[in-house]
């Protein structure tokens, strides 16, 4: 334990690092032993307050630690496996639970002994997410709830998920939400694939039927889920946006190396195209920077949609001009079958496969569309668009 309002010296903060690892060497310990005796150290997250993983520094300081940590061959959370834990449940849960919840929920988020998903889009209710009409009605302590999510990474693997469900159809829509943490085993759960034009499927579609959820459970007060929405949803657009935090990572690093390593894939007329996404990745890399230091402390504003919307462009042009250069090689994609990817290891597939994938950046943490009218409406200011069933009660509106 540390004196919080005291903030530690990165030199400081490193000798903490090299003091645990010589007490923790990670070669000589169980995988899960090690990150949660790194979690009780408070080098989890450093930003964190002391005891849910963290010492109350300066986001600016987890790089560091996480080099240091990786540098010295420790095992690392499974991020990619636990994205959604890790990128969204984490930071709502520390602005919007109460301590008793995170210190239920936190610390095996952060090791990924228990992996999260979101339950939010369903077949009507997708871009405009304040329609969801899956039901929750009281019943004593609990709430009982019914309806169908749709488009759900990682439900498979998951044991707990955030769910918006409506509470009151008889308010307007953005206000008869409320907001769940549902554990997956509850009876009436029903989880299936949904297969993509990758062969692949990470996504699922959710049926809930009579499913039974503590009020205890509950995020934010009632009625206030969409709150708690917006918090949830920015987070993961800059989690999406900013993945790509190194120089020549993700999307563009693919396509760099394929310039650099194939030269008979190149073209003159490539070339432009070439250094202009080079470009736009290098900005975005460092937008993303900023965007990231919000995201850690919980409080990412629609700037993030704009970090969004950018990776998704980038991300389906670079893989677009990478099936150029390789011409007829891009086609050999060949392995169509219906699979459950892991994502604990990192993905080695082939362009054909990528360029199929990255259609898929334009939709989901929120279409495109939708980003270009945050980005008009909370950043740039503009007029809103009309809108005409803001204050029409739910369960009026046409279905």
């Amino acid at each position: 334990m540390i004196d919080v309002e005291t903030s530690e010296a990165p030199s400081a903060l490193l000798e903490r690092v090299t003091e645990f690892l010589a007490e923790h060497p990670p070669a000589q310990m169980d995988r899960m032993d090690f990150l949660r005796a790194r979690f009780a150290a408070g080098l989890a997250w450093v930003h964190y307050p002391v005891g849910l993983g963290g010492l109350g520094l300066d986001p600016s300081a987890q790089s560091a630690v996480d080099a240091a940590f990786a540098a010295a061959g420790a095992p690392d959370n499974h991020p990619r496996a636990n994205v959604v834990g890790l990128g969204m449940a984490a930071p709502t849960l520390l602005r919007y639970a109460t301590p008793e919840q995170q210190k239920t929920w936190i610390p095996p988020l952060w090791t990924g002994q228990e992996v999260w998903c979101q339950l939010f889009s369903e077949p009507g209710a997708g871009s405009d997410l304040a329609g969801v009409g899956a039901s929750a009605v009281r019943d004593g302590d609990d709430w009982i709830v019914n309806g169908q999510k749709v488009w759900t990474s990682l439900a498979h693997d998951a044991r707990w998920a955030l769910l918006l469900v409506r509470s009151d159809p008889s308010l307007p829509k953005h206000q008869g939400l409320s907001y769940f943490v549902l554990d997956l085993r509850t009876p009436g759960v029903d989880i299936r694939p949904l297969r993509q034009m990758t062969g692949e499927a990470e996504f699922n579609e959710v049926y809930l039927d009579d499913v039974r959820v503590p009020d205890v459970n509950r995020l934010g007060a009632v009625g206030e889920g969409w709150a708690v929405t917006q918090a949830t949803l920015m987070n993961e657009r800059v989690a999406i946006g900013g993945s790509a935090v190194a120089r020549e990572s993700g999307p563009i690093g693919d396509l760099t190396d394929l310039w650099r390593t194939r030269p008979e894939c190149r073209r003159p007329e490539a070339h432009y195209e070439l250094m202009r996404l080079w470009t736009d990745a290098e900005a975005l890399r460092l937008a993303s920077v900023r965007l990231t230091q919000q995201l850690e402390v919980g409080a990412p504003g629609p700037e993030g949609s704009g970090l969004k919307l950018a990776y998704s462009a980038l991300a389906q042009d670079s893989a677009s001009l990478q099936l150029d250069l390789l011409g007829s090689d891009a086609l050999r994609y060949d392995d169509w079958t219906l699979c459950r990817p892991d994502l604990s290891v990192p993905l080695d597939r082939v362009s054909g496969y990528w360029y199929l994938r990255r259609r898929a950046n334009s939709i989901e943490g929120g279409t495109s569309e939708i980003m270009r009218n945050i980005i008009s409406e909370r950043v740039l200011k503009l007029p809103a668009e009309p809108r005409v069933d803001k204050d029409i009660a739910w369960k009026d509106l046409p279905k």
